[in-house]
């Protein structure tokens, strides 16, 4: 029987590693080096850790023109991504090295003994200054947690639209965005009344949109959460890597590595996720909590191309829309997931 053969690379996606090197080769001769850029990560006390982020060649930073603070959002897709990285990680008084995808996003499960709550390392590349990465720490004995979509769930985008989401991934002041009503409540009262708990924001936006989205969800006061965000480049053998495939992927991650914990799973009506939540929770059923699904406003539906069907798996777990924070909340408090504080 013969090899199966190596599978055959989109031109695509060769073009853009073509585009990656070239441009990573002017900015070396220009002088520039390569720096990491972490994004929260999790783990669990039973010695792991998941380090995200990516390696980069980042571009200078602008004067202020337009007042303190003003980030247009193309300027987080012109970091240059450095390809197969070596990344050395220095995390609870060790050295991992770990190495960066064909994007230069790092995502590797490192060894670790570390106690449960926020933890700080290390990352750094090519010798640079290292940078303070995070990670939350899920002890063993916790039972339940968070997974929440961004979005039109806590930020609302009408991501759906391409143009629209052009718009707002590259052109909009990243102040300008708006929270949906109600959710940084809601996600606060479910980090109070579960301590301990992970909250991962899990959604098919583009890693580079990650240090503009920690901003916004500090801002508008939503809870320190992990973030699972995907890349928009062409994957092996397809233009544009899958959102549903990266979210029901790492779902079922999250089901494997804390096999203890039931998730409420927060999402919206105008994508594909109350679709991905039924299927998981037909895979999954000991793994779900509750299903809470935000209901688009009329002329946000309009935007966002449609709604879903409404239609989801028959189970036991509570399954609760509305079409704000409070809303959810008041559902919520009623099938018993949030303490009643009335």
């Amino acid at each position: 029987m013969s090899p199966a053969s190596p599978a055959k690379i989109h031109w695509f996606a060769r073009l853009e590693h073509r585009v990656h090197v070239w441009r990573e080769r002017r900015a070396r001769r220009r002088g520039r080096s390569a720096t990491a850029v972490p994004f929260p990560g999790y783990g669990s006390t039973a010695g792991w850790v998941r380090v995200v982020g990516r390696a980069l060649i980042v571009p200078a930073p602008l004067k202020k023109t337009r007042g303190e603070g003003s980030v247009r959002g193309w300027r987080s897709f012109v970091s240059i991504p450095v390809s197969f990285a070596s990344v050395v990680v220095e995390i609870g008084g060790r050295t991992h090295t770990v190495v960066a995808d064909r994007g230069g996003v790092i995502d590797s499960v490192i060894e670790a003994e570390l106690p449960p709550g926020w933890q700080t390392f290390s990352m750094s590349v090519e010798g640079q200054k290292p940078v303070e990465a995070t990670a939350f720490v899920v002890d063993e004995s916790v039972d339940f947690g968070v997974v929440s979509d961004v979005d039109d769930t806590v930020m609302v985008t009408a991501l759906p639209r391409p143009f629209i989401a052009a718009w707002n991934s590259f052109v909009v002041d990243e102040h300008a965005r708006t929270p949906v009503p109600g959710m940084a409540v809601l996600l606060e009262q479910l980090r109070r009344d579960n301590p301990g708990s992970p909250m991962i924001y899990l959604s098919t936006g583009a890693w580079n949109v990650a240090p503009t989205l920690t901003r916004f969800l500090s801002r508008h006061l939503f809870p320190a959460g992990s973030m699972l965000l995907t890349d928009w480049g062409p994957t092996h053998d397809r233009w544009f890597r899958s959102g549903q495939a990266h979210k029901t992927g790492n779902l079922r991650r999250l089901a494997e590595e804390f096999p203890n914990v039931r998730w409420l799973l927060i999402g919206d009506d105008g994508q594909h996720d109350e679709a991905i939540y039924s299927q998981f929770l037909e895979e999954h059923p000991s793994s779900v909590a509750a299903v809470a699904i935000r209901r688009l406003l009329p002329a946000e539906a309009v935007l966002a191309g449609g709604r879903a069907s409404g239609e989801h798996a028959e189970g036991s777990v509570p399954w609760v829309s509305a079409e704000d924070g409070a809303g959810l909340r008041e559902r919520l408090t009623e099938v018993g997931i949030l303490a009643d504080r009335s």
